[in-house]
């Protein structure tokens, strides 16, 4: 079966890609490498032993996209195309709403031209907005708090609302926690431009050297150090969400929310101190005032993935930094070598 996935040049996309060709699935890759690199798909061929079919197209360009339809018969789609920083997203807003919102209602005139009416699509936890109460249970109020959030928002809305005018089709909206960690290879993993956004390649920027030390945004929140607290879930584990959400929509009708983490809480430094032990470098860091809008405790309640799709995350901290350290370590310039 052919899975069409946007962004799958991506972090979380060339992951997903190993776990749908290791389940039997031709997955087929659609994505302007504004912000993944060509290379990562190269890596993915080395590691499966399989050609990627790969197209570099922007989703947002029609003519494109039903040309890809047109030439092969998809089964279900992938969404992860879209722009992704929290920070950037405040200070162009409007580059994330065009990017994000009109990719999606491209890919959803060309599915429903095309007959193809199962979707996955990647969300994230930031649509439960600035919820106090942990853990964060699907059906909870939603409510982003910046531009980012709010396309990831508008997007779940929208589909919800085509699932309502055509019930024949199949979605399943995956919230996720925070993705760290690499393939065991050492080959694939997080590369971001310029000076990461996300602790964890910050973290391992620090150690290999790149970067001078860690800073860590408050030590007063109502955690166990002072140091906020996050659900961090190894892409491998949400790699293999994705490939059981997509033979949840083969199978079935609806349009369900699912949370993807793993449950339970690490905090900054908890992660830090992970990351030392495995990677045997020292992470110097520096306590910053806390960063405005941040909470201090974010975590999943991951019971509706295990009972609707029988998933649930598998590797630890431990293994999240060790595969992070590897990575890092063999590519301290990510893909560019």
């Amino acid at each position: 079966m052919s899975i069409l996935v946007t962004g799958g040049a991506g972090y979380i996309g060339s992951h997903t890609l190993i776990a749908l060709i290791e389940a039997g699935f031709e997955p087929i890759v659609v994505d302007n490498l504004c912000n993944s690199k060509k290379e990562s798909l190269k890596r993915v061929e080395k590691i499966t032993g399989k050609k990627i079919k790969f197209y570099e197209n922007d989703v947002r360009d029609a003519k494109a996209m039903d040309k890809i339809f047109s030439k092969n018969n998809i089964d279900s789609v992938i969404h992860f195309a879209g722009l992704k920083a929290v920070g950037e997203s405040v200070q162009k807003p409007m580059e994330y709403y065009d990017n994000n919102l009109t990719s999606t209602f491209v890919l959803i005139d060309a599915m429903k031209k095309h007959n193809v009416k199962k979707i996955v699509f990647s969300s994230s936890a930031t649509v439960y907005g600035a919820s106090e109460t942990v853990p964060l249970k699907e059906g909870m109020p939603t409510g982003a708090t910046n531009p980012y959030g709010r396309t990831k928002l508008f997007i779940e809305e929208i589909l919800r609302d085509l699932y309502v005018s055509d019930n024949s089709w199949s979605i399943t909206l995956l919230r996720y926690f925070n993705p760290i960690g690499a393939h065991i290879s050492g080959t694939i993993g997080e590369d971001p431009k310029g000076i990461p956004n996300n602790l964890m390649p910050y973290i391992s920027q620090v150690a290999v050297g790149k970067l001078e030390k860690l800073h860590v945004f408050g030590d007063d929140y109502n955690t166990a150090d002072g140091t906020g607290v996050r659900d961090y879930i190894h892409v491998v584990d949400l790699a293999a969400g994705h490939v059981k959400a997509v033979q949840w929509v083969l199978g079935n009708e609806g349009c369900e929310e699912i949370n993807l983490g793993t449950g339970n809480g690490t905090s900054v430094l908890e992660l830090k101190n992970a990351f030392e032990k495995a990677s045997g470098k020292d992470v110097p860091f520096v306590i910053d005032p806390r960063r405005p809008g941040d909470l201090g405790e974010v975590y999943a309640d991951a019971s509706k993935a295990k009972e609707l799709l029988g998933w649930e995350a598998k590797l630890n901290i431990e293994r999240m930094c060790e595969d992070s350290w590897r990575w890092q370590k063999n590519n301290p310039n990510g893909y560019d070598k």
